[in-house]
């Protein structure tokens, strides 16, 4: 039988919700029934998304501590927050130990794994008082599998198991936390640079059982199933949505990913 999930009543934050998996979240908490704040360092985005939407905007420093409780204190003034969708984040490029600035490591680390700790400790110690309350860390399977993302990927492992700590640590507070780690996705600014020639999708695609990129609204699918109650005895895991990236690993070996049998 069918669940249809309805949050009404119900006020979602969403970090980094100005553009990418972020911008999916929102939009779909919205049409859950959510009143949505989309919260992101890109204010003029934030505004954009929030009015295509029917939501809130606000603007956030998610490596600054002061932002960061100025916003939940800001959208608390209107009223307790139940969900929040911690989704910002910045990127790296593939480069080596030799070539990766210290500089360029602190920051990332600075934002996605310590603006990570700012946000959920900031959301938790309030639902925990509460009583109530669930939170989604968006991370990705650079958090779990090897690569050339060498302050990325440890940052998003340690994104992951903070949310499995403090889960345990609220749990019996009523709130729930929870991780998706999303393999590679055809966010907007991933498509405009294969339209434009500059990104091959190729090794994205090849890479992954399913043969093709992770789109943004699948991950807020799983998103949803998280933050609402369909999953009220879930906490502290880490749901993987990667078309299969991370099950193709022990093919490679063998001539890669077995074809499709689908007859024609």
């Amino acid at each position: 039988m069918a669940h249809a999930i309805n949050l009404e009543g119900r006020t979602a934050l969403v970090t980094g919700g100005g553009g990418g998996i972020g911008a999916a979240c929102a939009a779909l908490l919205v049409t859950a029934g959510a009143q949505v704040v989309v919260a992101d360092l890109n204010a003029e985005a934030a505004e954009a998304h929030a009015a295509a939407i029917g939501a809130t905007a606000r603007s956030v420093d998610i490596a600054s501590d002061e932002s960061v409780e100025q916003l939940f204190d800001a959208v608390e003034a209107a009223g307790p927050i139940d969900i929040v969708v911690h989704s910002a984040g910045i990127a790296q490029m593939p480069k080596s130990p030799e070539e990766l600035r210290q500089s360029s490591w602190d920051k990332i680390i600075a934002v996605n794994l310590r603006g990570t700790w700012l946000v959920l400790t900031q959301a938790g110690k309030r639902m925990a008082k509460r009583g109530r309350g669930s939170i989604v860390n968006v991370a990705s399977i650079a958090g779990s599998m090897p690569g050339p993302l060498h302050a990325y990927g440890p940052g998003k492992a340690g994104v992951v198991m903070m949310a499995s700590n403090l889960a345990a640590e609220w749990g019996r507070s009523g709130v729930r936390i929870n991780s998706l780690s999303p393999g590679h996705t055809l966010t907007k600014f991933i498509r405009d640079k294969i339209d434009a020639g500059a990104r091959d999708p190729s090794p994205l695609e090849d890479f992954t059982a399913l043969g093709r990129m992770v789109l943004p609204e699948e991950v807020a699918n799983a998103m949803l199933f998280l933050a609402s109650d369909m999953s009220s005895a879930v906490t502290g895991v880490d749901l993987v949505v990667d078309c299969g990236a991370s099950v193709t690993g022990g093919w490679r070996p063998y001539g890669w990913v077995p074809a499709a049998r689908v007859l024609a």
